[in-house]
């Protein structure tokens, strides 16, 4: 299966609730032989208007530090842990995550990226599969089989809240010099069998 043959298979996905309340489903967009990927956790408002992951306020502010960090759209594929917009921009539920996380999954066997940076804590626990905060896992890198996870904060936190935008454009300053390096993980392997 292709990265476009799944992402149209999932087009009239009614496999969870949140298929009653959304506008579309929002796969993920970007260069499907990209070396990096981006994960968030879900579509805002302005995602499920127009199908495409991080359009909004966060979405220019990911712009902006991709940039910083000598990237583009262009260079990497940005997704989403959640495909369709929870109701309120509320926190996806744990039975929405495990019903949407094969379909990341399988957009990351299918890109084969080096490195998945993770936006925010869903993403992080998601891809980790362990409960722990984003305070201490960002701007690590993290060996997951054959790519690395790099956790980062969320744009949206950094918008939400000032204090938070300074850790952020830190966690791109540390994502560049490791890109750039790119050395041995910055943290012991942990050996994590995600796809069974």
């Amino acid at each position: 299966m292709t990265l476009q043959e799944l992402g149209h298979s999932l087009k009239d996905c009614q496999r969870c609730r949140l298929s009653s309340g959304r506008t579309q489903v929002v796969f993920g967009t970007g260069n499907p032989g990209a070396s990096i990927m981006f994960v968030g956790e879900a579509p805002g408002f302005y995602e499920d208007k127009q199908g495409v992951p991080f359009v909004g306020a966060a979405g220019k502010l990911l712009n902006e530090l991709l940039e910083s960090a000598g990237l583009s759209r262009t260079d990497i594929y940005i997704a989403n842990v959640i495909k369709c917009r929870p109701p309120d921009n509320r926190d996806p539920l744990p039975d929405e995550v495990e019903t949407c996380k094969p379909f990341l999954f399988q957009q990351i066997e299918l890109i084969k990226p080096k490195v998945v940076c993770t936006l925010g804590n869903f993403a992080m626990q998601t891809l980790l599969g362990k409960k722990i905060g984003i305070m201490k896992m960002r701007g690590q890198a993290f060996q997951v089989q054959d790519f690395f996870v790099f956790p980062m904060l969320h744009p949206a936190a950094a918008l939400h809240q000032g204090s938070l935008n300074e850790p952020l454009r830190e966690d791109f300053r540390k994502l560049k010099a490791f890109l750039d390096r790119q050395p041995e993980p910055t943290t012991p392997i942990e050996q994590m069998n995600l796809f069974g």
